[in-house]
């Protein structure tokens, strides 16, 4: 099979260095570009040593042209609202975008304008852009000619609930979603709530009320459940470099044992690869999917409260957002959608 040249524009970011990690060994794509304007010029393993001999290439600058003439698809890994500004010149050229950013996730801009307090400024391709969660939308995926990846956030909540809003098993207006993620959430920052001496022996909630990425769980879960709903999804921050876990609560509508959720779960997911149902009793552990593409998940039932409970382990620069976007890239590109991707965990 011939090499399918693939650019990664922010390519220094943690989500970057990931992309870059997987995609060097890749059966299929070719690294052609990778750009950063921090590092012009410079060699990708002088940003990463850990690179060095392996990916050398050196860092290009913004070309649109440039990267037209070497990429026939292209992973933007840039901060919301930057993306917006430059994928439209991509498309132009023909070729096909994968975007990190939330510029494209949402199907009413005023959602996300409101959530990320910004304006976009390419408002007329949020209708046609597809939301890159295969597991959801992979026959849309296929032929799209812009995919949006979604947040590690919402991708840990909304798998993790899935089965049962499909299924019509819970009250729809009961979700309550509690979350953990590693300090590599933040991206490659220099902030100081995320240094070492402020994060390290210390977890905490932020964005309680009104965190941005309610919105895109609040839409996708509506999607899935046929009508408008509402959660309540409170992120916290763990002392860890990477790893996310999700506790989902719901009320049943009727009574049901965690045997029959569990098949339930088993049946719905029965396909997918990359979701991995774990045996009745059996809680997810983030270290089990740290350097993978994998969504472990476990289901109980609170007979007392008559509620559901569903946990969900992944690594946030995996499954949240690198890793998955090579398997939608796989998707997009028609190869199998593990190709790359079959490793197990192993980073600490």
């Amino acid at each position: 099979m011939n090499k399918i040249n693939v650019g990664i524009v922010g390519a220094t970011g943690y989500v970057g260095m990931e992309l870059v990690r997987i995609l060097c060994n890749h059966p299929v794509f070719n690294i052609t570009r990778l750009v950063s304007q921090s590092y012009i010029g410079k060699k990708f393993s002088s940003v990463y040593p850990s690179f060095r001999g392996i990916v050398d290439m050196e860092c290009s600058e913004r070309n649109i042209d440039d990267i037209a003439k070497n990429c026939e698809f292209v992973i933007t890994a840039l901060p919301h609202g930057v993306s917006a500004a430059l994928i439209p010149a991509l498309l132009l050229k023909g070729i096909r975008v994968l975007d990190h950013s939330a510029d494209f996730r949402y199907r009413d801009v005023s959602v996300y304008e409101k959530a990320y307090k910004l304006s976009h400024p390419s408002p007329d391709l949020c209708a046609d852009a597809i939301y890159g969660l295969p597991e959801i939308y992979r026959n849309s995926i296929y032929n799209a000619p812009l995919v949006a990846n979604p947040g590690c956030y919402p991708t840990c909540s909304i798998l993790g609930i899935a089965p049962l809003l499909s299924g019509n098993f819970i009250h729809k207006d009961s979700i309550i979603i509690d979350a953990t993620s590693g300090v590599s959430g933040a991206g490659r920052t220099t902030d100081l709530a995320f240094q070492f001496c402020e994060a390290e022996s210390n977890f905490k909630a932020y964005g309680v009320v009104g965190h941005r990425h309610t919105s895109e769980i609040e839409q996708e879960l509506s999607f899935l459940a046929g009508e408008q709903l509402a959660v309540s999804f409170t992120p916290h921050l763990a002392p860890m470099k990477r790893g996310m876990l999700a506790t989902i609560y719901s009320k049943l509508k009727t009574q049901m044992s965690a045997f029959e959720l569990h098949q339930e779960y088993e049946n719905f997911y029965k396909d997918e690869f990359f979701v991995r149902v774990l045996p009745l009793g059996e809680y997810p552990e983030t270290k089990n999917v740290c350097g993978t593409n994998f969504i472990d998940i476990s289901v109980f039932v609170d007979e007392h409260t008559g509620r559901a409970i569903a946990l969900s382990a992944i690594d946030n620069l995996g499954k949240g957002a690198s890793l998955q976007a090579i398997q939608t890239l796989n998707c997009m590109a028609g190869i199998p959608e593990n190709s790359g991707l079959r490793q197990v965990a192993g980073i600490s």
